[in-house]
């Protein structure tokens, strides 16, 4: 029996296994009561059948979003996290596909059919939809108008549960002013509003401030109490190099790092990996860490950073750390930014080892918080057109090239070719940079497709890859998890929180 049979896998269920199920259950034949497929698909309905919905309000709440993390990807992401355990990997289950509660989320934005990350963030927390590339202002703002948003501000999840006394903390491996994570806690007419720079001189005048600046200004509560992320050249003026050597971008003369610490005297600021390691948690006070200039690096080149980066694990393990330690209870943000990024370069092999990282982030925080008490939720702003398709053999490795059964149902010895005589893969994009423009396809005889930089062949050529429109996943756990069921708009996830939280309640007791 090869290593990729179920054998091999580890999971033949022991025939004496039947025991645990009644025997109301199950009265048919013997042959697929003793089949492991069947015996699973038993201890399933079980565990179904014995959950009780935790209907108590939640003392916290951490919400995952997998940027770009589409059904296709989470597929085959456990299918890679399977095959890195030396598995086939179709068995594989990721941390959050054990949550009991699942339901799928509606994406598009109120003027797009096909969403972006901006629009979809001020979604889900802000609880009503509004238009793309603006972030936490109504669809009554104009993109690019800053005049348009005076008086449309939405409140988002994190800046209430702060006014309600709720600690807060914002995890990203992007900027932490880019558009997912700023929807947290700004405002503006255009995502890309990320330095004053940014922002035409003809919309300054009408009182915009850029992104970073409203981080710093940040005052709802007592502030956010911890922020880990990138972005490092947006808080500093272009003729001031970080401990990386790389430049500011701001052009306002600005050092908003130090504005940062001189409003928080009793701060901890932090940007390499050693500082992370020595933050001391007990200390009052909130963090912040800018660990890049930019984006932070994908999970497979973390090992590059000049300064050293710490993981989405690492990251979180130490908020929650520093979290759990205050009695108000919390709201955990967390981005999985670099999945998205990926999928846009075209390289699956980068978004699915990003995506495996989520899922180990997503292991952490199970295991360092209690069920009943804290909501965990993990979800999608958006998918991309990522597909997985071919009759592809069971076990093949997921960035491969196809490899098909012969006509007894066993393996072939070659991959299997396409009309054109070539090779093909899994794995491909509908458009991007792997489509070549008005060539014929590449020939992948003689192509290692999964080599860490190789691109999949893509249909449409687009220079980079978009976005797909199909609905997300939401998995959840926790106190009204079970609320997550069924089809629903991506802004309903606010409300949910706000429900587990009972967070209007606590609004009304500081008023």
């Amino acid at each position: 029996m090869n290593k990729f049979s179920i054998a091999g896998c580890g999971f033949i269920l022991a025939i004496s296994q039947l025991a645990l199920f009644p025997a109301s259950i199950w009265a048919g034949g013997e042959r697929q009561a003793t089949d492991i497929y069947f015996l699973d698909a038993q201890k399933t309905l079980s565990r179904k059948l014995a959950r009780k919905p935790n209907t108590a309000p939640a003392r916290n709440i951490i919400l995952f979003i997998g940027d770009g993390m589409g059904i296709s990807t989470v597929t085959a992401a456990r299918i890679l996290d399977g095959q890195l355990k030396d598995m086939a990997g179709e068995e594989n289950i990721l941390s959050w596909e054990t949550f009991p509660y699942t339901a799928l989320s509606k994406t598009y934005n109120t003027n797009r059919q096909i969403p972006d990350s901006a629009g979809t963030a001020s979604a889900f927390l802000s609880g009503t939809k509004t238009k793309s590339n603006v972030i936490s202002v109504n669809q009554n703002a104009v993109q690019g108008d800053c005049q348009s948003t005076h008086g449309n501000h939405l409140e988002s999840f994190l800046e209430l549960s702060e006014k309600a006394g709720v600690n807060t903390g914002i995890i990203t491996n992007a900027r932490l002013t880019h558009a997912t994570p700023a929807a947290s806690y700004a405002h503006s007419p255009s995502r890309y509003w990320e330095t004053m720079s940014d922002i035409p001189p003809a919309e300054q005048k009408y009182g915009c401030i850029d992104i970073a600046r409203q981080f710093v200004n940040f005052s709802a509560g007592n502030g956010i109490e911890i922020a880990f992320g990138g972005g490092r050249r947006n808080f500093l003026p272009n003729f001031v190099t970080d401990g990386e050597g790389e430049k500011g971008k701001r052009k306002d003369g600005r050092n908003l790092i130090e504005e940062w610490q001189n409003r928080h005297q009793n701060g901890q600021y932090i940007w390499n990996e050693t500082g992370f390691d020595q933050l001391d948690l007990k200390k009052d006070g909130p963090i912040l860490g800018l660990f890049n200039a930019s984006h932070m690096q994908f999970e497979t080149d973390r090992h590059l950073d000049k300064g050293g980066e710490p993981s989405l694990a690492d990251m979180t393990k130490k908020a929650i750390e520093k979290l759990e330690g205050k009695s108000e209870g919390y709201f955990l943000y967390i981005e999985g930014a670099r999945i998205d990024q990926a999928h846009h370069a075209g390289n699956a092999y980068r978004a699915l080892h990003d995506s495996v990282a989520l899922a180990k982030a997503v292991q952490v925080a199970k295991e360092m918080t209690n069920g009943q008490d804290t909501l965990i939720i993990v979800t999608a702003d958006h998918s991309h057109g990522f597909v997985m398709t071919g009759d592809v053999t069971r076990g093949n490795p997921i960035l491969g090239k196809v490899v098909e059964n012969d006509k007894r149902g066993i393996a072939k010895s070659h991959p299997a070719q396409a009309k054109d005589g070539s090779p093909y893969t899994t794995l491909g994009y509908y458009n991007g940079g792997g489509a070549i423009e008005g060539l014929p396809r590449s020939d992948l005889t003689d192509v290692d497709t999964e080599a860490q930089n190789y691109l999949q062949q893509a249909l449409v050529p687009t220079g980079y890859e978009r976005h797909g429109g199909e609905d997300v996943a939401i998995y959840a756990d926790g106190p009204g998890g079970y609320l997550f069921h069924g089809v629903v708009e991506q802004n309903y996830i606010f409300h949910v929180m706000n429900h587990a939280l009972r967070l209007d309640e606590k609004l009304k007791s500081v008023k």
